[in-house]
């Protein structure tokens, strides 16, 4: 299942190693995930729920959802997506709710290491990358914190060209952008980076920021700043039909991981759930990889997305049924065929409508959900904006919420595009430099700049939706932080 050709990507591999998957010797390589290696072994069942003991499967793979826990030597609840895979590790399959093993001698607590800076950033992505090179060039020393195994958040799996202006990468793929701008990082010693790390709170201190994270699922640390920009991103949204959650059916972006940051094919046949950009340029990628797609299938009566991308999937041969929706997933431990259906105008399938799919993958681009936990633990005022993707933290034009000295950027702050993304990380990351009491004025400037970038680029038709959120979302005029 391992992709060895591909028209634009280039996999290197590490070293070849040996994982074991309920006793069974799997080989892997260094560098990548146990879902990952599992998946390349055509391994799809990694856990049973707790109850009904149903089979789960991968889902995400960004580590923001539950479904992909295993045991690995032992210790259970890890996340197989974000985990990366170790000569002789022993991984078992999880049923249900595990409990930690007992050990002849309790472990000596230690206390936390501790880690300070001007200014602290969650989120290694375009957001959290771009506010950790902007808050540095501004002078302010930064500490940069992602879970996942490596910078670039979503750009590492996008391998389409960017539209917009020149120096907003148009016409440079997600992946050689996340290249730059991990390049652009690493090259300035004011920030310093940990990955594999996750937040898991955010507290006042003092006059400080504290970020309590766990690192390599092993060390307990502290993150300290005088600001913090919370660039989480988002997670994939999930829609009700029978069987929803056989292995086999996963969200856009872990497709996209699988194939275009690891190698590896999802499937051989896939179905695809929604019409938007997402979907479209999924069903491409798919292709690219040598994967079949049956059809993609989309309730609203047009397509959502730019008609550039349905044209080049249309030339290719793959069927858009709009007015359609995906009724049922049929199979006993995965996914074996899809049944969809035919919607009447008031939403409802129109029976005698059905068509069945023979797919062993069904992808859903049914959009996403901004990731704010964290800014809700840490008290920012949140409010649910449909035009942003969900529930969101309010802020004003520097992106800072209503907790002072929290910032927010990218989808966190709203579904949009990597380049808005970009933009806002750009805002977020002088301002809080400045609330850092590092950058000098002349810097504003700077976000002014930006913030005329955001409005051109959200001047198109696509855009009317997302300006009408952000009106909803931001501070009122005379307003401030709370804290």
């Amino acid at each position: 299942m391992r992709i060895t050709e591909h028209p634009v990507l280039r996999f290197e591999r590490g070293r070849k190693v040996t994982i074991y998957f309920e006793g069974r010797p799997i080989e892997a390589y260094e560098g990548e995930t146990i879902a990952m290696a599992l998946h390349a072994a055509g391994i799809r069942v990694l856990s049973h729920s707790g109850e009904k003991h149903r089979p789960r499967g991968l889902f995400c793979a960004i580590g923001k959802c539950s479904s992909c826990l295993v045991k690995v030597n032992g210790i259970p609840n890890v996340r197989s997506c974000i985990t990366l895979v170790e000569d002789g590790m022993r991984i078992e399959m999880q049923k249900g709710k595990e409990i930690l093993p007992r050990t002849a001698k309790p472990p000596e607590w230690k206390d936390a290491t501790r880690y300070e800076a001007d200014v602290v950033v969650i989120g290694g992505g375009p957001a959290g990358l771009m506010a950790a090179i902007h808050a540095a060039d501004a002078g302010a020393s930064v500490i940069l914190i992602d879970e996942q195994p490596k910078l670039g958040g979503q750009l590492v799996k996008q391998t389409h060209k960017f539209f917009g202006k020149r120096e907003q990468f148009a016409g440079v793929r997600g992946v050689e952008i996340a290249r730059i701008l991990t390049e652009e990082v690493r090259k300035r010693e004011k920030i310093r980076v940990f990955t594999e790390t996750s937040a898991v709170g955010i507290f006042q201190d003092g006059d400080e920021k504290l970020v309590i994270g766990v690192r390599k699922n092993r060390e307990l640390v502290e993150f300290s700043g005088k600001a913090l920009v919370v660039a989480t991103g988002a997670m994939e949204k999930m829609i009700p039909f029978e069987n929803n959650d056989l292995p086999g059916i996963y969200g856009a972006g872990a497709i996209q991981t699988l194939m275009n940051t690891y190698g590896v094919k999802p499937g051989d046949r896939v179905l695809i759930v929604g019409a938007g950009n997402v979907g479209l340029i999924l069903a491409y990628q798919l292709i690219q990889a040598g994967v079949e797609v049956k059809a993609i299938v989309e309730a609203m009566p047009k397509v959502g997305g730019y008609f550039v991308h349905a044209a080049k999937v249309r030339r290719l041969g793959v069927p858009i049924l709009t007015r359609h929706t995906i009724l049922r997933a049929e199979g006993t431990d995965r996914v074996e065929r899809a049944v969809v259906a035919q919607l009447d105008e008031n939403w409802r399938p129109i029976p005698g409508t059905e068509k069945v799919f023979e797919v062993d993958t069904i992808a859903l681009a049914v959009g996403l959900r901004p990731s704010i936990e964290l800014l809700h633990q840490a008290g920012c005022q949140i409010k649910f904006v449909r035009e942003l993707g969900g529930h969101v933290a309010v802020r004003d034009e520097r992106m800072e919420t209503t907790v002072q000295g929290i910032f927010v950027a990218g989808d966190s702050a709203g579904i949009e595009e990597a380049t808005t993304a970009m933009l806002e990380g750009k805002i977020a990351g002088i301002a809080a430099a400045l609330k850092a009491g590092v950058a000098t004025p002349e810097w504003l400037g700077e976000i002014e700049k930006a913030q005329r970038d955001l409005e051109e680029f959200r001047s198109g038709p696509f855009g009317k939706h997302i300006v009408e959120g952000i009106k909803k979302a931001l501070l009122p005029a005379g307003g401030g932080s709370n804290v």
